[in-house]
């Protein structure tokens, strides 16, 4: 799934069956940003992720702790790898805060999964993929748009 895609994805299991998909291209070293409004679906594509992975731990928002690691697990068909989930929205761009996680460091053993990462955390990595979604207005209807951008 390496080129850029689109999708309309009518509930939340379409959402994280496409991370499913996402994951099965991603290896320790990726950086992953997830961009779009309150009630998008960015957690819910992050469960996804992690399934495709196959780490171990539920995944839910990491909000009130900014990031939350996750150990690797059995992944079919690839090499197991953790995952880092944050939840940047908190750091309100505060780059300080954003040091003190240490990336960086979890960026070469494990796939990271940035929420509210745009124009955050892209510096973190020579290349990104780039997640947008959005909802429909008064529906539980989302679309995501994906590209990786080096």
């Amino acid at each position: 799934m390496a080129d850029p895609g689109h999708r309309v994805l009518p509930t939340v299991a379409d959402t994280e069956a496409l991370g499913r998909e996402l994951a099965t291209d991603l290896r320790a070293g990726d950086l992953v940003v997830l961009d779009g409004p309150l009630g998008a679906g960015k957690t819910a594509l992050t469960r996804g992720i992690a399934e495709g992975l196959g780490v171990q731990g539920r995944v839910s928002s990491p909000t009130f702790i900014i990031a939350r690691q996750h150990r690797a697990g059995q992944r079919a068909g690839g090499p197991s790898v953790p995952m880092v989930h944050v939840d940047a929205y908190r750091l309100g761009g505060d780059l300080d805060e954003l040091d003190a996680l240490d990336l960086d460091t979890d960026l070469h053993q494990a796939v990271v999964v940035v929420e509210w990462g745009r124009g955050v955390v892209e510096h973190l990595a020579d290349r990104h993929l780039r997640v947008v979604l959005s909802r429909a207005p008064d529906s539980d209807v989302r679309t995501a748009s994906w590209e990786w951008v080096n």
